[in-house]
């Protein structure tokens, strides 16, 4: 019996003598599994096998399920279907890298197609995205697909040009702001946290003091409703000018406070006090104050004359002045060297010193009354070149300092006399004596030779 269904008509042919069975213009619907049965005296023989029919793959496509994403907030899946094919395979593919299944990856599949779905997107996932339908007798490759993803803003980054944090005045200074955003993100410029400018760049022309601050970019993108900011100090300097350095006195006398003050026009930042080269560390006496504008001395000695001087300065100046300080004290340790004796005619000396500054004037009294004639005016040396007895008595040396109005005094016992032979009346007659023999012997023996030559 030959039964053959209608799909088949005209397509097959039994070959009874061997049992095969030829199918022609195989389609998709032939595919299955095919069985036999063979009668054969005794029995029967059965027989099975499965037809797999390879289809041509055509009219690949790639479609999305949404095209608006936001990174770290936004899934999106993947559909890659065709029109027609069998036995499908399909590869994904970001750019040229191959994709698989993950923890951020899923991949489901139907009969004529595969989605693939990113959990959680990503800029990274921006594609483009291809999808390769494959079987063993044909390959298509979608069209690509290329995902809009909103980032940012980040890695905002604040220059400054030049690059330094301080700058003279009159500089010209440019800010300039970028950030890793998509869309581009809106970038305004602060001024200690005041609203200045909108844009990607600030110029200063000509900058002043007053510009001085904290300078912040602020960039907003208007997709993902994210801030950023980046801060940068930009310090305009006033150059130091018209510097000085005062004193409270210009004559300090020990023992009285004084102040040396020190101060200039323009941005200074730092005032620094040297005495003699050396700097100043403060104490109990003497104390920096005001911002180190004064230098202040309780009780001045004479160890603290000196030269002080006061820099002041800023990162790109700056000004040193100095200033000699004179300690004025005394008189103290007043002396008088010379003779205490001497002979009546003779020279007389004496020296007066005193430690003082500035140096002490002197005056000479004799037994109360100041001598005038016999020296100098002022002087520290009394000389009287022809002692008298009248001389005799006590010297009295005044040394007087004129800024500090005190005065000291030293006296000293000098001795005018004759000068006394060593011999007695008794001695210096027996000599009288004797010198006249001799003479009388002289004249006597001188006539008497005068004679005989007669």
């Amino acid at each position: 019996m030959n039964n053959t269904g209608p799909q088949y008509e005209g397509r097959i042919t039994l070959f009874r003598s061997t049992g095969s069975l030829e199918l022609r213009s195989v389609s998709n619907n032939d595919r299955g599994t095919y069985r036999v049965r063979i009668l054969v005296s005794g029995g029967e023989s059965l027989g099975s096998t499965d037809l797999r029919v390879l289809v041509p793959i055509t009219g690949a496509r790639l479609t999305i399920s949404s095209e608006d994403l936001l990174e770290f907030n936004s899934s999106v899946t993947f559909s890659c279907s065709v029109s027609s094919g069998s036995s499908l395979s399909f590869l994904w593919q970001n750019i040229s890298s191959e994709i698989s299944a993950s923890d951020e990856v899923q991949i489901t599949e139907g009969e004529s197609f595969q989605n693939l779905t990113i959990l959680s997107v990503t800029r990274y996932d921006q594609g483009p995205f291809r999808c390769t339908v494959f079987n063993p007798v044909s390959r298509v490759v979608s069209d690509p697909v290329t995902l809009t993803i909103s980032y940012g803003p980040d890695d905002v980054d604040l220059q400054v040009s030049p690059s330094q944090e301080y700058f003279e005045e009159g500089s010209n200074i440019s800010l300039s702001c970028s950030s890793s955003s998509s869309p581009p993100a809106r970038l305004q410029w602060f001024v200690n946290d005041t609203l200045t400018h909108t844009g990607p760049e600030l110029l200063l022309t000509a900058a002043t003091e007053a510009q001085s601050g904290d300078y912040s970019c602020q960039a907003f993108n208007s997709k993902t409703l994210r801030y950023r900011t980046s801060s940068a100090a930009v310090t305009v300097l006033v150059a130091i000018r018209a510097a000085s350095l005062t004193a409270s006195t210009n004559l300090p006398i020990e023992g009285m406070s004084v102040t040396l003050s020190c101060d200039a026009a323009g941005s200074v930042y730092s005032r620094l006090w040297r005495k003699d080269g050396t700097t100043l560390t403060p104490d109990a006496n003497m104390m920096l104050g005001d911002g180190n504008r004064t230098l202040s001395f309780k009780s001045v000695r004479r160890s603290d004359d000196g030269v002080y001087s006061c820099t002041q300065s800023d990162p790109l100046h700056s000004s040193t002045l100095a200033h000699r300080m004179v300690v004025n004290f005394g008189p103290e340790q007043v002396t008088i060297t010379g003779p205490a004796k001497v002979e009546v005619h003779g020279s007389v000396t004496l020296t007066c010193t005193a430690e003082s500054t500035p140096a002490a004037s002197f005056t000479w009294k004799h037994n109360g009354t100041v001598k005038k004639k016999k020296k100098k005016k002022n002087s520290s040396i009394f000389t009287d070149n022809e002692a008298h007895r009248s001389d005799s008595g006590s010297y009295v040396c005044e040394a007087r300092n004129n800024v500090t109005g005190k005065s000291l005094t030293q006296s000293h016992e000098l001795s005018v006399a004759e000068i006394t032979s060593p011999c007695s009346s008794g001695c210096i007659a027996a000599i009288v004596a004797m010198c006249s023999i001799v003479i009388i012997a002289a004249a006597v023996g001188g006539f008497y030779l005068y004679k005989r030559r007669s």
